[in-house]
């Protein structure tokens, strides 16, 4: 009933940024941690990084200082700002809602379809 999609993806050289976003098609009341997760060509897919509902972030030490997460006060939409980009980045980037909390009912776990990011020179 409730689905995530994601933007922001495309093709960009080393050291450019990208801003991903990742909004709910419709009203969420509440979510518990919003995250970013990637998988690249062959591996699994890992958390790049979390926020709470309170506003505490946590990053993979890879993104450290590079990328930023963010939630607007609604709790409907996720972003993540991706600066400095290398190629190690290159990935699908899936949004995730852990606890979601609807008028209708409570959700535990909510994925995105995926957004493909691609660094290359």
């Amino acid at each position: 009933q409730v689905q995530l999609v994601e933007s922001g993806g495309g093709l960009v050289q080393p050291g450019e940024s990208l801003r991903l976003s990742c909004t709910a098609s419709t009203f969420i009341d509440s979510v518990n941690n919003w995250d970013w997760y990637r998988q690249a060509p062959g591996q699994q897919r890992e958390l790049v990084a979390s926020i709470s509902s309170d506003g505490n972030t946590n990053y993979a030490d890879s993104v450290k200082g590079r990328f930023t997460i963010s939630r607007d006060n609604l709790e409907n939409t996720v972003s993540l700002q991706m600066n400095s980009l290398q190629p190690e980045d290159t990935a699908v980037y899936y949004c995730h809602a852990d606890l979601v909390r609807t008028v209708a009912r409570l959700y535990h776990g909510l994925w995105g379809q995926g957004t493909l990011v691609t660094v290359s020179s």
